[in-house]
């Protein structure tokens, strides 16, 4: 019985390495450029072709621009970006943990005990350095 499932096995794993299991791949990528070039030539024929004073002019949300766009900006707002994103990510992966939560035991508790207390000392630290206090 062992030998007729090796042998599907065998015939699976050769079907795989075929160029003709590419072909569906392959089709799919041929319709979707075939597509995008086909609505985009589509649009540019025919599309309105008006080209006034106003179309041409930069649109900024309906507000006037005023300076230059690339002036420095406080580096406090990248800072706190940065660290929402880096303790968004720590809740992320207690999902995982509350799924599987009876089955991991106490060595997942433990386990996302010292998960918390890493990210506690990294809070800690960050309050200390007063990286979240805007007024200097």
């Amino acid at each position: 019985m062992f030998h007729f499932l090796q042998a599907d096995f065998t015939r699976a794993v050769q079907d795989v390495r075929s160029a003709g299991s590419y072909l569906p791949v392959a089709l799919q990528f041929l319709f979707a450029f075939g597509m995008i070039g086909t609505l985009m030539g589509v649009t540019h024929l025919l599309g309105p072709k008006r080209k006034t004073a106003d179309k041409l002019e930069t649109f900024a949300s309906g507000i006037p621009s005023h300076g230059d766009a690339r002036q420095p900006m406080a580096i406090k707002y990248f800072l706190v970006a940065i660290l929402f994103v880096l303790f968004d990510v720590e809740v992320i992966f207690f999902y995982p943990y509350a799924v599987n939560f009876k089955s991991l035991g106490w060595s997942g508790f433990w386990a996302v005990v010292l998960f918390v207390a890493f990210f506690l000392c990294g809070f800690i630290y960050v309050i200390k350095k007063g990286a979240l206090k805007w007024e200097d």
